[in-house]
């Protein structure tokens, strides 16, 4: 019998009384890879919520997206997704260079409403070094050979360890409309401009941070 859940998470449980809820959760609801249903729900997404820490702990949430199944799924027990260009901070891999671990959660607002929590160790892999894998799906080929922000300039190779469903009860479910993505774009108003006025916050007197 596999003993999942950390000894934070066993500590509240008892803490909160919720042992015995728990272990049910464990046994019917979660696995230590990505069954078919799983790897089907992962191929129709077009986003994920992804959370990382460094090496001290702190944490970092971030949102990656694309082309519906832009997350690949190499085998039950692997998963890869690409990097586009960003703002240059590199949170996420900044993270991942001391820390291996991820979080990730996929969330289907438009059909099912529910949600597939997926956590794993990761590995930065370089477009260079992609080849050497194996089982790779003929479009991440064609990945390699776009053009401009559609370009992935790296990838995130996950090796699952657990994967489990979250409730749908308070997922909302949305309606998908038309927006033109500028993939890669350095155009500001394309990005959301100074959306939360940070220019403002940080004038004299007033710095934030």
């Amino acid at each position: 019998m596999i003993s999942h859940g950390s000894n934070g998470e066993k500590k509240a449980q008892k803490l909160y009384s919720t042992t015995k809820r728990a272990l049910a959760f464990y046994d019917k609801q979660m696995l230590t890879c990505l069954n078919q249903a799983m790897q089907d729900f992962i191929l129709r997404q077009e986003m994920v919520f992804i959370a990382t820490s460094d090496g001290a702990g702190e944490c970092d949430s971030s949102f990656r997206a694309g082309l519906p199944g832009f997350v690949r799924v190499l085998d039950e027990k692997t998963l890869i997704y690409p990097e586009y260009r960003g703002n240059g901070v590199m949170a996420s891999i900044g993270n991942i260079l001391e820390n291996n671990h991820i979080g990730m959660m996929f969330i289907d607002f438009l059909e099912s409403t529910v949600g597939l929590h997926v956590n794993g160790s990761v590995q930065i892999i370089e477009n260079d070094q992609l080849l050497a894998l194996p089982n790779l799906p003929d479009s991440m080929m064609a990945d390699l050979s776009a053009k401009g922000g559609r370009k992935p300039e790296r990838w995130i190779k996950i090796s699952v360890c657990e994967a489990y469903v979250h409730c749908s009860k308070h997922i909302p479910l949305l309606a998908k409309l038309d927006k033109k993505i500028h993939w890669g774009t350095d155009n500001n108003m394309h990005k959301g401009g100074d959306y939360f006025n940070i220019s403002k916050s940080r004038v004299p007197g007033n710095s934030i941070g």
